[in-house]
């Protein structure tokens, strides 16, 4: 896989987790959630700028009008749905009040999407995903990792957690605030 590639995979990879991100921050009136949205969104841009310039520079290589086409017209498009999963996290942003329906849905819904910021003397730092059974042990299973400026999508239990990495995770409502504690040192894997 080339380096064009590689970024529209990653572009395609942010625009999913976005939307999931955007409606969870909109569900459970997450903040801190809508925030990762925002930025989550403003890297996406440029990234689909940046696709779309290599792909434009890449006909005058190849000459392969229609690949470029293709991946423009991809790269424009997931950022459509970029700009779509930010309006849903500008609800909780500008603090607009849910509607009646979002609060019923909260209520019926059985899970939590959250985030949780490795700090210096969690058990998790320098652990693989499988090492620590963090699915098992908590409940929450981590969807995504924010590193740096970097996202890891759909970590598999070979992923190392780093001290500094935002884990992304789904998970019980009852499970949400070990799973913080974890990440912070304020609890000890069992």
């Amino acid at each position: 896989m080339d380096e064009l590639e590689e970024m529209l995979l990653e572009l395609k990879d942010t625009s999913e987790l976005m939307i999931d991100l955007a409606y969870s921050s909109l569900l459970y009136n997450n903040r801190e959630i809508a925030e990762e949205v925002q930025i989550m969104e403003e890297m996406l841009d440029d990234l689909a700028n940046k696709i779309q310039k290599q792909a434009i520079a890449r006909v005058a290589n190849d000459g392969d009008v229609d690949k470029a086409f293709i991946m423009v017209k991809m790269a424009a498009s997931v950022e459509e749905i970029s700009d779509a999963a930010m309006q849903i996290a500008d609800v909780v942003l500008k603090g607009v009040e849910p509607h009646p329906v979002i609060s019923l849905s909260i209520r019926d819904a059985e899970t939590i999407v959250t985030t949780a910021q490795v700090t210096e003397g969690s058990d998790l730092i320098n652990k693989t995903l499988g090492q620590m059974r963090l699915a098992t042990m908590s409940g929450m299973w981590v969807v995504a990792i924010k590193r740096d400026r970097r996202y890891i999508y759909g970590p598999d239990e070979d992923t190392l957690v780093l001290e500094g990495d935002l884990m992304f995770a789904r998970g019980p409502f009852d499970s949400e605030e070990y799973f913080r504690d974890l990440a912070s040192g304020k609890e000890r894997l069992g």
